[in-house]
């Protein structure tokens, strides 16, 4: 028996962003995924709504950290993923 991973991307357009929807788990594989998507979306605001995603690993966390500051909005962002962003900035802030 396999093992499947759920996991959704929806992109709409509305009015002036590219809005994509994420339901399901964020793990390295569909982070690259979603790279691919928004380095190919039309000039813009691009959106990500995070409202149905369940769970996300570490590599996703660090990229939605890197989208966020390069200026992709997270909207609906649950709050355990808001405080790792927030942890993995303060770590990467840190001089080694």
């Amino acid at each position: 028996m396999t093992n499947h991973v759920v996991y959704r991307i929806h992109q709409s357009v509305q009015a002036d962003a590219n809005v994509f929807l994420l339901s399901g788990v964020l793990n390295t594989e569909h982070a690259m995924r979603l790279q691919e998507l928004l380095s190919t979306a039309a000039g813009g605001r691009i959106v990500l709504d995070l409202k149905d995603v369940t769970l996300v690993d570490r590599a996703a966390v660090q990229f939605l950290a890197r989208v966020e500051t390069a200026g992709t909005e997270l909207v609906n962002c649950p709050e355990y993923v808001r405080s790792w962003i927030a942890a993995e900035r303060e770590s990467r802030s840190v001089p080694e």
